[in-house]
């Protein structure tokens, strides 16, 4: 999608960090922006801050998990704009250094709900919309380095990483089909970057247990906010929407490990290799 001006599209978790990074970016690019979060107090200030860039805003409260509320959701952006273009599925959260075997059954629920269920609704309720207009589009879904390689130096990231696994599957599997259909995939593996991950327990939905705060994650805050800004990330995303690039890296240096990682595992093909040879 050369052209973005004038296009119209929909962003979730557009209340702050990597999300209003995109939907600055898009709005720069002359793109119209129906921004969704969970927050209504902070999207109606993105909202106000995206509209006097000179293109419309909408704000749409929106709790990614609930599939219902998604549709509806692209129920009301086909109404103020006819049609949507652009689909950031963003929207994520991190439970914290939260071992495996310490999860509880809300916890699961809750990273799975939004991290991947987020972004399957988002695939399911607009994917069929730009699919009927005929016009092109592109969809941008929200990973993680995480997504390609746990990181040792993380504890308790398995969790939010299976979710990021989850997502580059879908990706991988959606690009596939909609190969030749004139709707490109991107889909976006962040590394550290300034947002406002660590504080997911403040926007927990009361269905999952209700809000949280947790000042353990003091640390990672402060870690957070020296990574690459939101921005710098939405100016990436809008390139790779105009260059349709499929794997969207903020941080080269990661490739070091995403090697590592595929070095098990063609070791792994090595022994299968060598022990598949002993029974011949």
């Amino acid at each position: 999608m050369k052209e973005i001006a004038g296009k119209v599209a929909f962003v979730t978790g557009a209340a702050n960090g990597i999300g209003l990074g995109i939907c600055r970016a898009l709005a720069r690019a002359g793109a119209h922006v129906a921004l969704a979060d969970i927050q209504p107090d902070a999207l109606e200030r993105a909202r106000s801050e995206i509209a006097a860039m000179g293109v419309r805003a909408i704000a749409l409260p929106l709790d990614v998990s609930d599939t219902d509320a998604v549709v509806r959701a692209a129920d009301a952006v086909e109404a103020a704009f006819g049609k949507v273009h652009i689909i950031c599925n963003n929207a994520g959260i991190s439970l914290g250094n939260v071992p495996l075997l310490e999860m509880t059954p809300a916890q699961w629920n809750w990273i799975f709900g939004v991290n991947l269920f987020g972004v399957v609704n988002g695939v399911q309720a607009f994917v069929p919309r730009i699919r009927r207009h005929g016009e092109g589009g592109h969809i941008v879904n929200t990973a993680s380095m995480a997504g390609l390689q746990v990181n040792p130096a993380i504890p308790g990231i398995g969790a939010y990483a299976m979710t990021k696994h989850g997502v580059i599957a879908l990706s991988e599997a959606l690009a596939m089909e909609l190969q030749g259909s004139g709707i490109g995939i991107s889909v976006l593996c962040p590394e550290q970057v300034d947002t406002t991950l660590y504080d997911s327990g403040r926007r927990r939905p009361d269905r999952f247990g209700g809000s949280y705060e947790r000042a353990d994650l003091n640390e990672a805050r402060t870690r957070s906010a020296t990574g690459l800004s939101a921005d710098a990330v939405g100016e990436h995303v809008v390139h790779a929407i105009r260059n349709d690039e499929y794997f969207v890296f903020t941080h080269p240096k990661a490739r070091a490990r995403v090697e590592e990682r595929h070095a098990r595992m063609l070791a792994g093909f090595d022994a299968a290799a060598r022990y598949t040879a002993t029974l011949r």
